[in-house]
Parts: structure tokens; C-alpha cells; sequence
């Protein structure tokens, strides 16, 4: 059998298995009897997800009283503890502090990097080195250089002919 799962917060065998869907995105939360215990788990008045997403229960408190506030909205750190979202985009740059710990624990960065379809890149890499031979062809021709001129001529059709003979997909 596989490894059991261990709690998010101590590394102990996790009993107590948390799942919350938020605008179709799923966030799990493992926790062992003690964390549960601990973090109110058992009563659903007490109980904050967006409080267990932080490691550790860690939270962050700025010198304000009452926390973190959006000058844009008034959304205030309680408000993103008690509902797990936060209250205008004006928040995410004022809430930093409290959703890169969150961020962190939930996914492999805390910054969206996209990702790139590889025949996209291909093309790209070849318009790129295409582009690059054309800046140095031009050079040679300015500094009357004609022999290297050609050569990078020559290796331009290269290149084209290659792409083009690669079949589409």
C-alpha cells in the first residue's frame, strides 16, 4: 500500500481530510487529530480554511489594529480569514504578505508563469535565429562585407527551407 498521508501542518499521519471547491478550484487540507483539535475543526463556528492554508497557523499582523486593511475596498484581514477570498483586486497586492505563505503551500510557485505550447516555441526559437542572421547580413552588407554577407544568405534559405519541410501537426 502507499505511504499514508501526513498532516499539513506537523508531518503526523493525517485522520482528518479537508476538501473545499471555491470557484471550480479544488483545495485539500490533511490534518492529524491534534492540528484538528487545535484548529476548530470540530466546530464549525470556529472554523476558518483560509486560517489552516497558512503553514503552521502562522498568520501576519501589521502594525494597524485589526490587521491588514484594502484602502481601496475596506476588506480587512479578519473579513479574508472568516470568508477564505478576498474583496477587490486592490487586495492581492495589499494581502501579499498573507497569500504568498497560501500561495506557497498550494501550489509549486507563488507567480503565474504560463505555459507555452512547444510548437509555438519552435517557431518562435526559428523566428528568433531567422531574425538574429538577418541582423548580421545586413551588418556585413553595410560594412561591404560580401562573403560573409553570403553566407548568411545562404543560411537564412536554410533555415526557411527547413521549416518549411518540417509537416504540420
Amino acid at each position: 500500500m502507499g505511504n499514508p498521508l501526513k498532516c499539513d501542518l506537523c508531518d503526523k499521519p493525517a485522520t482528518v481530510h479537508l476538501t473545499q471547491i471555491v470557484n471550480n478550484q479544488i483545495h485539500k487540507l490533511d490534518l492529524c487529530e491534534s492540528c484538528a483539535a487545535a484548529k476548530g475543526v470540530t466546530d464549525p463556528n470556529g472554523f476558518s480554511l483560509a486560517d489552516l492554508l497558512v503553514k503552521g497557523g502562522d498568520t501576519v499582523e501589521s502594525p494597524e489594529v485589526g490587521g491588514i486593511v484594502c484602502e481601496h475596498c475596506g476588506f480587512t484581514q479578519k473579513d479574508f480569514k472568516r470568508l477564505g477570498r478576498l474583496g477587490c483586486p486592490a487586495c492581492y497586492d495589499r494581502f501579499m504578505p498573507l497569500l504568498e505563505p497560501v500561495l506557497a503551500n498550494m501550489h509549486k510557485g507563488v507567480s503565474h508563469l504560463g505555459k507555452v505550447p512547444a510548437k509555438a516555441l519552435q517557431r518562435r526559437s526559428l523566428q528568433d535565429r531567422i531574425s538574429g542572421l538577418e541582423t548580421k547580413l545586413q551588418e556585413a552588407v553595410v560594412a561591404e562585407n560580401y562573403e560573409d554577407a553570403a553566407k548568411f544568405r545562404d543560411e537564412i534559405k536554410l533555415v526557411r527551407d527547413g521549416a518549411e519541410a518540417e509537416p504540420a501537426t
